[in-house]
């Protein structure tokens, strides 16, 4: 099984180099990392925007619609007899064309990733400021982007393991840690209950504000199941034959995962909107304040998840990186070359953070922007000539498809990301 990248990890599965050896399980780890970040503490929020009707209704139709795409990118990853599409440019160029195809995906992908990796990093930040705050109330306060500095810190150090498969234990934490704040989130949403003057109600404004806030709302929950960008790099660790292509074992892996992903979602939506109604900030941690110790641990836990979440994002970044500049600067591989890219993007998204730490329109911008057209709108067209699954039509369907739903689509991506640029 051979792979058309331009440095191959893997030339064989069986043969010389990096061997795939990644289990099913693996692919959940991967997948509830990736996807269970930041995101979830912010769908109070979107509910509170939403309402009890829609907030759901967008929250179930996510869910579906997005599991839906990713079985269709899981099925396209060895769509051609003999070659494994191990990233989105791979795949991107394959569906439009060698030139076409790069240019029109990767960046789509590098939004995801990019935009992942700078709201983790806001993330890290706010939550390690908030654990301090909880753990010692008499301790000197300090400015959040100090925080941010801190956590970034963690980045450089974690940033020089080499691959994916070298951070499956940090994953698996990761995976642990999301699961564990988001019922810890949930429960004491549930244990304080809806105090007093809670309102249901829709926030007052002109109707240039509700729409502007409905868009955000549908951005952030766009955002919520960002696991698409990465899903190609994570099938790619597993091995695969003729008998047992990798499928199988990635929609084991992602099923298991989107199931985790459901019960961490829908209760700390649902539960968190009931108890702070349209009030609830768009971090529920930062809403909760009692008891100190739990609520302490929750935000340590969110700190420890968002180290792991940063790092499957950023793997492929620094992949691609390391390969434009071998084949194309002439650099010579080697630990200068890793210490020397990979520290320039996290000093990057770090800097990105605190300029804007902006949590909840970071989250609307680049769920709006980068994960509509990544997670949603992906089909699929089935030549003759392939035996199983068929190319991509990705970026490719935008310009065939009928005007409405044309319309339909930029309206999504760019109104769900224009709060962020007007308030």
């Amino acid at each position: 099984m051979v792979s058309p990248s331009v440095l191959p990890k893997v030339v064989d599965d069986a043969g010389e180099g990096t061997p795939r050896r990644a289990k099913w399980w693996y692919v959940t780890f991967h997948n509830v990392t990736a996807m269970v970040g930041a995101g979830v503490l912010s769908l109070p929020y979107a509910m509170a925007h939403l309402g009890w009707g829609p907030g759901t209704a967008a929250l179930v139709a996510s869910w579906g619609m997005t599991l839906y795409t990713l079985r269709l990118l899981i099925e396209l990853h060895e769509c051609v007899p003999g070659v494994r599409f191990d990233r989105y440019r791979d795949l991107g160029a394959h569906a439009l064309g060698p030139r076409l195809g790069p240019w029109l995906v990767v960046p789509q992908q590098l939004i995801v990733q990019l935009g992942c990796d700078m709201v983790y990093m806001v993330t890290g930040g706010k939550c390690l400021q908030k654990f301090a705050e909880s753990a010692c109330s008499s301790c000197a306060p300090l400015h959040q982007s100090y925080w941010i500095c801190i956590f970034g810190s963690s980045q450089f150090l974690l940033s020089q393991l080499p691959s994916l498969d070298s951070i499956t234990a940090v994953s698996l934490a990761a995976a642990v840690m999301s699961f564990s704040y988001s019922t810890i989130s949930w429960a004491a949403c549930v244990a304080r209950g809806p105090a007093g003057g809670v309102s249901y109600a829709y926030k007052e404004g002109t109707a240039a504000d509700s729409v502007f806030r409905v868009c955000s709302a549908l951005g952030q929950v766009a955002f919520a199941y960002a696991g698409h960008g990465v899903v190609l790099e994570i099938q790619a660790t597993i091995p695969s034959t003729p008998t047992k292509p990798s499928r199988g074992a990635m929609w084991k892996g992602t099923v298991a995962a989107y199931l985790v992903t459901a019960l961490c979602y829908f209760p700390v939506a649902l539960a968190g909107y009931w108890a702070f109604g349209r009030d609830v900030s768009d971090n529920v941690l930062v809403a909760l304040r009692r008891p100190p110790w739990l609520v302490a641990a929750a935000n340590m836990m969110v700190v420890v998840h968002v180290l792991g979440s940063y790092q499957v994002y950023a793997m492929p970044i620094f992949e691609n990186l390391e390969t434009i500049l071998i084949t194309r600067l002439r650099v010579p591989p080697g630990a200068l070359l890793r210490l020397v890219a990979r520290s320039a993007y996290v000093a990057f998204t770090l800097f990105v953070a605190v300029t804007f730490p902006f949590f909840g329109d970071l989250l609307g911008f680049f769920g709006g922007f980068g994960f509509t057209p990544t997670s949603y709108f992906v089909r699929r067209h089935c030549p003759s000539e392939y035996k199983h699954f068929a190319v991509i039509r990705k970026i490719q369907s935008i310009f065939t498809m009928p005007p409405w739903m044309k319309h339909l689509y930029f309206f999504c991506m760019h109104s769900c990301s224009s709060p962020a640029f007007c308030g």
